[in-house]
This record gives structure tokens, sequence and C-alpha cells, in this order.
């Protein structure tokens, strides 16, 4: 098992072609084929956009798979089988994605659903891909995360000798470079030695990340010791930044929960909420006639009467007459609370506008 660093890095100069996040060099790996041979991959919904993004590309088949918004966005493996047997009719399902911590949903999965996707991957025989970029931002509490590969190992043979996956960090979420510095890895576990060979060939002919970016990822990778004079003051910031994000968590599910037509799931790990919104029929019309999804015409008018900017989420996709847009809890508390405080006002006046 390797590591494979990647990145992304401006160019100076002529344009140059930029490196691929480590997904999409795994997913470029996987897919193959044409017309009902073409390559599906399972993802969640909401997900991610680089995602569907990279199976488009690719020319791939997105095969969705919908998360339960009223069990707290939890993963169900019956959704999964579903998802699987309706894709089998058009398409030859190779890789199965999970995003733990989600994005944008928020949910951190339990040791014993991880334990039965990995049985589902490995009867189903799909490679799996385990998004784990958010891994130490969990909150809530009762909620803790389980990498993919330390579960993998512990349920032994024949799963931690036979099921591939490919496991994805970062620097740049979290509490190490929030969102400013690029740099991550790919682990992959079990995948035959030869593929794994021109994985790093794929790797090697582009850009490497700039050099901060590897910088930062050596010192996550390799965090101070107990013995280190820095880890006492390291194991403080860390805390102290948790900690903040978990109270603005908390604190951000309680005042969407306390508006008429605002429903948010407890937010138990990663950067964002996911609130579900209520639109007024009228509202929807408007959006229709506009030729906008009608969460994107709220999230314009949010934008332009408020200055508040958040995502839309129709660009996560979301469950049919569903509604819902991504926020952000990394404002400062004392931004955060009058932010949350104006975006509710602004949901109450929209409603009663278009009522």
């Amino acid at each position: 098992m390797r590591r494979g660093v990647v990145g992304r890095q401006e160019a100076l100069g002529p344009p140059t072609l930029p490196p691929p996040s480590a997904p999409q060099t795994v997913l470029k790996l996987l897919v193959a084929g044409e017309g009902r041979c073409r390559t599906g991959v399972l993802i969640p919904i909401p997900q991610y956009p680089l995602y569907s993004a990279a199976l488009a590309e690719l020319n791939a088949v997105q095969v969705d798979y919908y998360l339960d918004e009223d069990r707290a966005w939890a993963l169900d493996v019956a959704e999964l089988r579903r998802a699987l047997c309706q894709a089998r009719g058009h398409c030859r399902p190779r890789a199965l994605c999970i995003i733990n911590p989600g994005n944008p949903t928020g949910q951190v999965q339990t040791r014993e659903c991880i334990e039965a996707v990995i049985r589902f991957a490995f009867e189903e025989q799909l490679f799996l891909m385990a998004d784990e970029v958010y891994q130490d931002n969990v909150y809530a509490e009762g909620s803790q995360f389980h990498s993919f590969k330390k579960v993998l190992m512990e349920m032994g043979p024949p799963y931690s000798t036979q099921q591939e996956l490919a496991s994805f960090h970062s620097i740049s979420k979290g509490y190490m470079g929030e969102c400013g510095l690029r740099g991550g890895y790919v682990e992959v576990v079990n995948m035959d030695p030869a593929v794994q060979q021109q994985m790093q060939k794929m790797m090697s002919v582009r850009l490497c990340p700039p050099l901060p970016g590897q910088a930062v990822l050596d010192m996550v990778v390799s965090p101070p010791e107990p013995s280190d004079p820095s880890f006492t003051q390291f194991q403080a910031e860390k805390q102290a930044v948790l900690a903040d994000l978990a109270a603005k968590a908390k604190l951000t599910e309680k005042v969407f929960n306390a508006v008429p037509g605002i429903r948010c799931n407890p937010v138990q790990g990663a950067m964002y909420s996911f609130p579900r919104i209520e639109l007024p029929p009228r509202a929807i019309q408007r959006a229709k006639e506009l030729g906008l999804a009608p969460d994107m015409f709220f999230c314009l008018r949010l934008l332009e009467e408020t200055g508040i900017c958040v995502v839309p989420g129709s660009g996560f996709g979301q469950r049919e007459g569903t509604y819902h847009f991504r926020m952000t809890i990394l404002p400062a508390a004392e931004k955060l609370r009058p932010l949350l405080e104006k975006l509710s006002q602004f949901h109450a006046k929209f409603t009663r506008e278009y009522s």
C-alpha cells in the first residue's frame, strides 16, 4: 500500500493542465466500456459535485443512491441495493463512493453502517471509494469517525484481504488548511499491483502540489508526539478550533429549527448545514417562469437582498419536490448568529411575499 500525494497549483505564465484530484485519478482507472457496458459509479444524493462532474467528463454513468433525510441523512444498504439493481439494466456498476462525514449533509456513519457497506461492496464486487476528508470534524454527541480501512482490516478475511478500497484525505478541509492550502493523499488497499503502478504513473506525469501544501500534509500525517515541545500547544489549538466548530454546528441547527418552514438535521460533522426549506407554490411557479430551480431562485433573492451567499440544494442533488441550501458553519460565532437570524427573517419575508 502506498500513498500518492496529489494537489492543485495555479499556473504561472502559460496555461498548464492542472493535476486531477485523487478521486478523479481513481475513477479514470475504473471507467471503461460503451453503451450498456459503460462503467457505473454509485454516488450519494446529495453529493459533492466533484463526483458528478468527474463522471460526466469520463463518460461514465452516475448511479444515484439517496441518503435518508428523515434519519439524519443515514445511509441504507437497502437503498444501495435498489440503486444497483436498477442500474444493471443500462450500465455495468463497478464502484461505490461514500462521503463520510458527509458533504453537504454533515452526517457521520456508524461503525455498523460501515461494516454493512463493506459486506455489500464485497458481495456485489464493487470497488469502494471512501471520501474521508472531514474525518477530524466530528461534533455531535455520540458520533465518532471510523475509517473504512480500519473497519475493513478489523473485519478480517475475506474482506480485509480481497475488498478493494481507496480512501482519501485532504489538508484543505477540517482544522488544518480550511480551504486555503491544497494537498492530499489517496491510500489504496488490495489493489492489483500492476494497476497501482499505472496509477502512480498517471500521478507522476502531472504537476505536483505547491510546496506549502506538501509541508502541511507532512504535518497532518505526522502530528506532534507527546514528547515533542509543540505537542501541548498543538493539542490545545486543535481542540479549540474543533470545539468552536461544534458550538457553531449546534447553534445553526437550533436557530434554523426554530423557524417555521425550515428544518435542519443535526450537523454531526464536516463544515456545513444542509437545511430543508418550504417554498410557496407561487415562488416555485415564478422560478419556473425564470428558468431557475426553485431553491436557486430563493438563493439568488437571498443574495440580492441580504448579501448572504449560500448554495442551492439542486447543485448537490435532492429528492424530487424537496428544496435545500448548503451553508458553511465557518464564520466567527459573533458573525454567525446575526447571519442565521437575517437568513431566517428573509425566509419568512419570502414566504409572505409568495403566499
